[in-house]
């Protein structure tokens, strides 16, 4: 009968560590939208007006993946997190001084 409520415990413990961990995750997102066509870019425009202007960019995550944009996908991330390309443009080389992509909104349904 012990046993059980250990190992009972035990699950509840790590279920909640793994949750907490996919929360602390979530919250620090971390990604960034960068100019690889234009890479001395340091926020004096928006990520709209580059690319308006014809100018690249990519996605690049915590651990230096880098995914490049195509335009079906500028558009389609234009129609889910429209807020993302109001951020101002930073270039590869001024990656540090980069937003995070902000989250995607709430949908009124969920609410």
């Amino acid at each position: 009968m012990r046993s059980k409520v250990v190992v009972g415990l035990m699950v509840a413990l790590v279920a909640v560590g793994l949750v907490a961990g996919f929360a602390m995750a979530q919250a620090k997102g971390g990604e960034k939208l960068l100019c690889v066509s234009k890479q001395t870019l340091k926020g004096e425009e928006t990520v709209a007006s580059c690319l308006a202007k014809g100018e690249r960019f990519a996605v690049v995550d915590n651990y230096g993946i880098v995914h490049i944009l195509t335009p079906e996908e500028v558009e389609l991330t234009k129609a889910f997190n429209p807020k993302a390309f109001e951020t101002r443009a930073f270039g590869m080389k001024y990656q540090r001084l980069a937003p995070p992509l902000p989250p995607l909104p709430v949908s009124p349904e969920v609410q």
